[in-house]
């Protein structure tokens, strides 16, 4: 089957509900992030690089890592660098301590990121979560932009519950439990409502009101 354009998918959910075809109207055409230069591997490793840091802190630590591992971000080269060096790049006992098991667990075969695109969004976000420091958020963001999956659904995300809230005025926006079903009808397009969802709560922030009235 002919896997669906980011366009079309957008033309679909926007001719499903006037909120969302107002939204688009309001935002523009979204785009495909740009991958991770590293793979998948290193898509992954700059998730937990990046979890709690502030942008410009989180780039730092980042590319030293990749420095460090000789500028190419493998299981194998990360293996290879020793706790000190990668310590000594910026990185946290915590997160070196995902990173080690990143790697193992890509070399073992549990995440198979080889296999990728010929799992199933469930699937794979189970073998990710078996990974220390990646939890289902930072899974789902792996397949929204690293991976490109049009029906992702994060409704533990804060700016997705917020941003549905005040595009379809709902005060105060739903919960997690509340947003789960909200988004059945944009199947198999979740993944295009949510990145709207954030669209509205950088309109509503930048003075423009992103519900249609």
């Amino acid at each position: 089957m002919a896997r669906t354009s980011l366009p079309v998918a957008i033309d679909e959910v926007a001719a499903r509900d006037p909120v969302l075809a107002h939204l688009v109207g309001l935002a523009g055409p979204i785009k495909h992030r740009p991958r991770d230069a590293d793979g998948h591997f290193g898509a992954l490793v700059r998730a937990i690089v990046y979890q709690q840091l502030a942008g410009s802190a989180a780039r730092a630590i980042h590319q030293r890592v990749r420095s460090t591992a000789g500028d190419t971000l493998t299981p194998e080269s990360v293996t290879a660098v020793p706790d000190e060096a990668l310590r000594a790049a910026g990185l946290s006992s915590n997160k070196l301590a995902s990173l080690r098991d990143l790697s193992a667990k890509v070399l073992d075969g549990t995440v198979d990121l080889k296999r990728s695109s010929r799992l199933g969004d469930e699937e794979l976000i189970a073998a990710l979560v078996t990974v220390r420091g990646i939890g289902c958020w930072t899974a789902e963001m792996y397949l929204m932009f690293e991976l490109r999956r049009l029906d992702v659904w994060p409704v533990d995300d804060l700016g997705v519950r917020q941003g549905y809230g005040v595009a379809w005025g709902l005060e105060p926006p739903p919960s997690a439990k509340e947003l789960a079903p909200l988004g059945d009808r944009f199947r198999p397009y979740r993944s295009i409502v949510a990145r709207y969802c954030w669209e509205a709560v950088a309109l509503f922030r930048g003075g423009t009101d992103p519900a249609l009235r």
